[in-house]
Protein backbone atom coordinates (compact mmCIF):
# COMPACT_ATOMS: atom_id res chain seq x y z
CA UNK A 1 0.00 0.00 0.00
CA UNK A 2 2.87 2.21 -0.06
CA UNK A 3 2.70 2.50 3.60
CA UNK A 4 0.77 5.96 3.35
CA UNK A 5 -2.87 5.03 4.52
CA UNK A 6 -5.98 5.16 3.03
CA UNK A 7 -6.96 7.93 1.30
CA UNK A 8 -10.08 7.46 -0.38
CA UNK A 9 -11.92 8.87 -3.49
CA UNK A 10 -10.90 12.28 -3.90
CA UNK A 11 -11.08 15.50 -6.71
CA UNK A 12 -8.70 17.82 -8.01
CA UNK A 13 -9.61 21.29 -6.40
CA UNK A 14 -9.56 24.60 -8.79
CA UNK A 15 -10.53 27.54 -7.38
CA UNK A 16 -13.47 27.84 -10.37
CA UNK A 17 -15.13 25.20 -8.64
CA UNK A 18 -14.12 25.77 -4.82
CA UNK A 19 -17.58 25.52 -3.66
CA UNK A 20 -18.80 22.14 -5.73
CA UNK A 21 -16.18 20.40 -4.40
CA UNK A 22 -16.61 21.98 -0.60
CA UNK A 23 -20.66 20.48 -1.31
CA UNK A 24 -19.95 17.16 -3.23
CA UNK A 25 -20.72 14.08 -1.32
CA UNK A 26 -18.09 11.50 -1.18
CA UNK A 27 -14.79 13.55 -1.48
CA UNK A 28 -12.39 11.67 0.94
CA UNK A 29 -8.95 13.33 -0.23
CA UNK A 30 -8.56 16.83 -2.82
CA UNK A 31 -5.06 17.69 -4.66
CA UNK A 32 -4.10 21.07 -5.60
CA UNK A 33 -1.91 22.56 -7.69
CA UNK A 34 1.09 23.49 -5.65
CA UNK A 35 2.45 26.17 -8.01
CA UNK A 36 -1.16 27.76 -7.21
CA UNK A 37 -0.89 28.28 -4.11
CA UNK A 38 1.14 31.20 -2.23
CA UNK A 39 2.87 29.99 0.61
CA UNK A 40 1.61 32.07 3.52
CA UNK A 41 -2.01 32.06 2.33
CA UNK A 42 -4.21 29.64 1.88
CA UNK A 43 -7.57 30.36 -0.41
CA UNK A 44 -10.82 29.74 2.05
CA UNK A 45 -12.21 26.51 0.65
CA UNK A 46 -8.93 24.81 1.31
CA UNK A 47 -9.06 25.89 5.06
CA UNK A 48 -12.71 25.11 5.36
CA UNK A 49 -11.61 21.54 3.60
CA UNK A 50 -8.83 21.38 5.78
CA UNK A 51 -10.50 22.27 8.91
CA UNK A 52 -12.96 19.19 7.72
CA UNK A 53 -10.06 16.69 8.38
CA UNK A 54 -9.95 15.97 4.51
CA UNK A 55 -6.26 15.54 3.40
CA UNK A 56 -4.96 18.00 0.87
CA UNK A 57 -2.12 17.16 -1.30
CA UNK A 58 0.25 19.24 -3.26
CA UNK A 59 0.84 18.40 -6.76
CA UNK A 60 3.74 20.15 -8.44
CA UNK A 61 3.53 20.58 -12.35
CA UNK A 62 7.18 22.65 -12.97
CA UNK A 63 10.20 20.78 -11.19
CA UNK A 64 10.96 19.29 -14.61
CA UNK A 65 13.09 16.56 -12.62
CA UNK A 66 13.38 15.00 -15.84
CA UNK A 67 15.73 17.46 -17.59
CA UNK A 68 19.36 18.18 -17.88
CA UNK A 69 18.97 21.80 -16.17
CA UNK A 70 19.55 21.59 -12.52
CA UNK A 71 16.65 21.68 -9.94
CA UNK A 72 15.85 24.76 -9.23
CA UNK A 73 15.68 25.07 -4.95
CA UNK A 74 13.31 27.61 -5.34
CA UNK A 75 10.59 25.45 -6.87
CA UNK A 76 11.41 22.90 -4.50
CA UNK A 77 11.05 25.48 -1.44
CA UNK A 78 7.78 26.55 -2.27
CA UNK A 79 6.36 22.89 -2.62
CA UNK A 80 7.74 21.99 0.91
CA UNK A 81 6.24 24.84 2.51
CA UNK A 82 2.92 24.57 0.94
CA UNK A 83 3.27 20.91 1.55
CA UNK A 84 4.11 22.02 5.43
CA UNK A 85 1.30 24.43 5.77
CA UNK A 86 -1.14 21.26 4.40
CA UNK A 87 0.65 19.22 6.92
CA UNK A 88 -0.07 17.09 3.30
CA UNK A 89 1.25 13.51 3.76
CA UNK A 90 3.33 13.46 0.32
CA UNK A 91 3.65 15.94 -2.53
CA UNK A 92 4.19 14.66 -6.04
CA UNK A 93 5.39 16.00 -9.41
CA UNK A 94 5.87 14.01 -12.77
CA UNK A 95 8.12 12.24 -14.84
CA UNK A 96 9.12 14.72 -17.41
CA UNK A 97 10.87 17.48 -18.36
CA UNK A 98 9.26 21.15 -18.69
CA UNK A 99 12.34 23.36 -19.44
CA UNK A 100 15.20 22.62 -21.49
CA UNK A 101 18.02 25.00 -21.90
CA UNK A 102 16.52 27.94 -20.45
CA UNK A 103 13.09 27.73 -22.16
CA UNK A 104 10.51 26.65 -20.78
CA UNK A 105 7.89 24.36 -23.81
CA UNK A 106 4.86 25.27 -21.18
CA UNK A 107 3.86 21.34 -21.49
CA UNK A 108 4.90 18.19 -19.76
CA UNK A 109 7.71 16.90 -21.89
CA UNK A 110 8.13 12.96 -21.89
CA UNK A 111 11.73 11.44 -20.65
CA UNK A 112 13.70 9.56 -23.24
CA UNK A 113 13.77 6.02 -21.72
CA UNK A 114 17.21 5.98 -21.99
CA UNK A 115 19.93 4.81 -19.21
CA UNK A 116 21.32 8.26 -19.46
CA UNK A 117 18.17 10.28 -18.95
CA UNK A 118 17.29 8.08 -16.02
CA UNK A 119 20.34 8.53 -14.20
CA UNK A 120 19.68 12.58 -14.58
CA UNK A 121 16.00 11.70 -13.04
CA UNK A 122 17.15 9.67 -10.57
CA UNK A 123 19.69 12.56 -9.26
CA UNK A 124 17.12 15.25 -9.61
CA UNK A 125 14.52 13.24 -8.06
CA UNK A 126 17.07 12.31 -4.90
CA UNK A 127 17.85 16.37 -4.87
CA UNK A 128 14.01 17.21 -4.35
CA UNK A 129 13.74 14.52 -1.93
CA UNK A 130 15.96 16.36 0.22
CA UNK A 131 14.75 19.35 0.58
CA UNK A 132 11.10 18.21 0.33
CA UNK A 133 10.71 16.53 4.03
CA UNK A 134 7.90 14.51 2.89
CA UNK A 135 7.61 11.47 0.54
CA UNK A 136 7.29 12.27 -2.68
CA UNK A 137 4.99 10.55 -5.63
CA UNK A 138 6.01 10.68 -9.61
CA UNK A 139 3.49 10.47 -12.41
CA UNK A 140 3.15 9.07 -15.31
CA UNK A 141 2.56 11.21 -18.53
CA UNK A 142 0.51 10.97 -21.73
CA UNK A 143 2.59 11.39 -24.58
CA UNK A 144 2.25 12.39 -27.76
CA UNK A 145 5.62 11.51 -29.42
CA UNK A 146 7.89 8.56 -28.64
CA UNK A 147 11.42 9.15 -28.38
CA UNK A 148 13.46 7.01 -30.58
CA UNK A 149 16.36 4.42 -29.27
CA UNK A 150 14.74 3.34 -26.10
CA UNK A 151 16.14 1.29 -23.88
CA UNK A 152 14.28 0.54 -21.38
CA UNK A 153 10.00 -0.12 -21.24
CA UNK A 154 8.09 1.99 -19.36
CA UNK A 155 7.30 -0.18 -16.99
CA UNK A 156 11.52 -1.09 -16.38
CA UNK A 157 11.77 2.79 -16.22
CA UNK A 158 9.24 3.44 -13.71
CA UNK A 159 10.66 0.67 -11.62
CA UNK A 160 14.07 0.92 -10.85
CA UNK A 161 13.62 4.98 -10.60
CA UNK A 162 11.39 4.11 -7.75
CA UNK A 163 13.30 1.53 -6.36
CA UNK A 164 16.77 3.80 -7.02
CA UNK A 165 14.70 6.80 -5.20
CA UNK A 166 12.54 5.45 -2.42
CA UNK A 167 9.76 7.55 -4.85
CA UNK A 168 6.16 6.96 -4.21
CA UNK A 169 4.49 6.10 -7.86
CA UNK A 170 1.16 8.40 -8.93
CA UNK A 171 -0.19 6.37 -11.75
CA UNK A 172 -2.60 7.58 -14.17
CA UNK A 173 -4.81 5.37 -16.00
CA UNK A 174 -6.01 8.31 -18.00
CA UNK A 175 -2.28 8.73 -19.03
CA UNK A 176 -1.86 5.22 -19.64
CA UNK A 177 -5.05 5.01 -21.91
CA UNK A 178 -3.89 7.54 -23.73
CA UNK A 179 -0.58 5.97 -24.56
CA UNK A 180 -2.14 2.73 -25.55
CA UNK A 181 -4.35 4.22 -27.74
CA UNK A 182 -1.78 6.77 -29.47
CA UNK A 183 1.12 5.08 -29.53
CA UNK A 184 0.57 1.72 -29.28
CA UNK A 185 1.15 0.74 -25.92
CA UNK A 186 -0.48 -2.10 -23.91
CA UNK A 187 -1.83 -1.02 -20.71
CA UNK A 188 -2.44 -4.42 -19.40
CA UNK A 189 1.08 -5.37 -19.53
CA UNK A 190 2.69 -2.05 -18.14
CA UNK A 191 0.34 -2.33 -15.35
CA UNK A 192 1.53 -6.06 -14.67
CA UNK A 193 5.32 -4.30 -15.34
CA UNK A 194 4.96 -1.71 -12.69
CA UNK A 195 5.43 -1.60 -9.13
CA UNK A 196 2.13 -1.71 -7.66
CA UNK A 197 3.31 -1.88 -3.66
CA UNK A 198 4.69 1.54 -4.33
CA UNK A 199 1.43 3.18 -5.43
CA UNK A 200 0.50 6.69 -3.48
CA UNK A 201 -2.64 7.07 -5.15
CA UNK A 202 -4.34 7.20 -8.70
CA UNK A 203 -5.58 9.91 -11.28
CA UNK A 204 -8.47 9.49 -13.46
CA UNK A 205 -9.24 11.82 -16.11
CA UNK A 206 -12.12 12.33 -19.12
CA UNK A 207 -10.50 13.36 -22.85
CA UNK A 208 -11.51 13.20 -26.17
CA UNK A 209 -10.67 12.01 -29.82
CA UNK A 210 -9.82 14.19 -32.70
CA UNK A 211 -8.29 13.66 -35.86
CA UNK A 212 -7.94 10.28 -34.71
CA UNK A 213 -5.87 11.20 -31.44
CA UNK A 214 -6.89 10.78 -27.74
CA UNK A 215 -5.82 14.13 -26.48
CA UNK A 216 -6.13 14.07 -22.58
CA UNK A 217 -8.18 16.98 -21.84
CA UNK A 218 -9.35 16.96 -17.98
CA UNK A 219 -12.25 18.69 -19.67
CA UNK A 220 -14.65 16.00 -20.82
CA UNK A 221 -15.83 12.89 -19.36
CA UNK A 222 -14.20 10.33 -17.98
CA UNK A 223 -14.30 7.54 -21.11
CA UNK A 224 -15.73 3.93 -20.16
CA UNK A 225 -12.26 2.53 -21.19
CA UNK A 226 -10.70 4.62 -18.54
CA UNK A 227 -12.49 3.19 -15.92
CA UNK A 228 -12.17 -0.36 -17.25
CA UNK A 229 -8.71 0.40 -17.16
CA UNK A 230 -8.82 1.11 -13.34
CA UNK A 231 -10.93 -2.02 -13.08
CA UNK A 232 -7.82 -4.04 -13.97
CA UNK A 233 -5.58 -2.26 -11.62
CA UNK A 234 -8.19 -2.45 -8.77
CA UNK A 235 -7.52 -6.79 -9.50
CA UNK A 236 -3.67 -6.59 -9.02
CA UNK A 237 -3.55 -3.80 -6.14
CA UNK A 238 -5.53 -2.49 -4.01
CA UNK A 239 -4.44 1.90 -4.48
CA UNK A 240 -4.84 3.85 -1.40
CA UNK A 241 -6.46 6.73 -3.50
CA UNK A 242 -8.11 7.31 -6.49
CA UNK A 243 -8.73 10.92 -7.90
CA UNK A 244 -10.94 12.27 -10.38
CA UNK A 245 -8.98 15.51 -12.33
CA UNK A 246 -11.19 17.82 -14.18
CA UNK A 247 -9.47 21.50 -15.08
CA UNK A 248 -12.01 22.90 -17.72
CA UNK A 249 -15.47 23.10 -19.00
CA UNK A 250 -16.97 22.24 -15.86
CA UNK A 251 -20.18 20.25 -15.79
CA UNK A 252 -22.84 20.63 -13.18
CA UNK A 253 -22.18 18.94 -9.86
CA UNK A 254 -24.61 16.22 -10.43
CA UNK A 255 -22.29 15.31 -13.17
CA UNK A 256 -19.19 15.52 -11.25
CA UNK A 257 -20.61 13.55 -8.38
CA UNK A 258 -22.42 11.04 -10.40
CA UNK A 259 -18.23 10.52 -11.91
CA UNK A 260 -17.12 10.00 -8.28
CA UNK A 261 -19.74 7.79 -7.64
CA UNK A 262 -18.68 5.69 -10.98
CA UNK A 263 -15.23 5.96 -9.73
CA UNK A 264 -16.06 4.30 -6.21
CA UNK A 265 -18.20 1.55 -7.40
CA UNK A 266 -14.99 0.51 -9.47
CA UNK A 267 -12.57 0.34 -7.05
CA UNK A 268 -14.99 -1.26 -4.24
CA UNK A 269 -15.53 -3.92 -7.27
Amino acid sequence: MGGMGELGIGIGWRSEIDLTVERLPGVDFVEVVAENLHRDHLPESVRILRGRGVPVLPHAVSLSLGGADPVDPARVGHLAEVAAMLDAPMVSDHVCFVRAGGLDSGHLMPVPRTREALEVLVDNVKTAQAGLGVPLALENIAALLRWPDAELTEAQFLTELTERTDCLLLLDVANMWANARNLGEDPVALLDGLPLERLAYVHVAGGVVRDGVYHDTHAHPVPPEVLELLGELCRRASPPGVLLERDDRYPADAELAAELAAIRAVVAG
